[in-house]
């Protein structure tokens, strides 16, 4: 059975850092495209960036630049998302996708993904 599964969600501050995982069972990440969505109250799910397969680019969304980076550890079969100088509007559950076909570099397209975690939660309030 394919899963994913998040973690490392919680609660921090503003201006804090944050590091989310994402760990892959019954398949191997490096041989896919890998992104993070998150949804916020009321809003759609927007992807915040994805990965290439292998781990050699990442394509940013505009909100998270300068702030947020992946990385890959394969022998953990692990994905992690790594967040700096959070925001109040940073809050949403966030969840990883994964898909062997996703496009690139239109890789935060949500319909792409055919693999998905069951999300974690970040909240970032004072």
């Amino acid at each position: 059975q394919l899963q994913l599964v998040e973690s490392g969600g919680g609660l921090v501050q503003p201006g804090g850092s944050l590091t989310l995982s994402c760990t892959a069972s019954g398949f191997t990440l490096d041989y896919y495209v890998i992104a993070w969505f998150r949804q916020a109250p009321g809003k759609e799910r927007e992807g915040v960036l994805c990965i290439s397969k292998r781990g050699g680019r990442i394509v940013y969304a505009d909100s998270v630049k300068g702030r947020f980076t992946m990385s890959r550890d394969s022998a953990k079969n692990t994905v992690y998302l790594q967040m700096s100088d959070l925001k109040p509007e940073d809050t949403a559950p966030d969840y990883c996708a994964a898909d062997s076909s996703a496009g690139w570099p239109s890789c935060m397209m949500r319909r792409q993904y055919g693999h998905w975690g069951q999300g974690t939660q970040v909240t970032v309030s004072s």
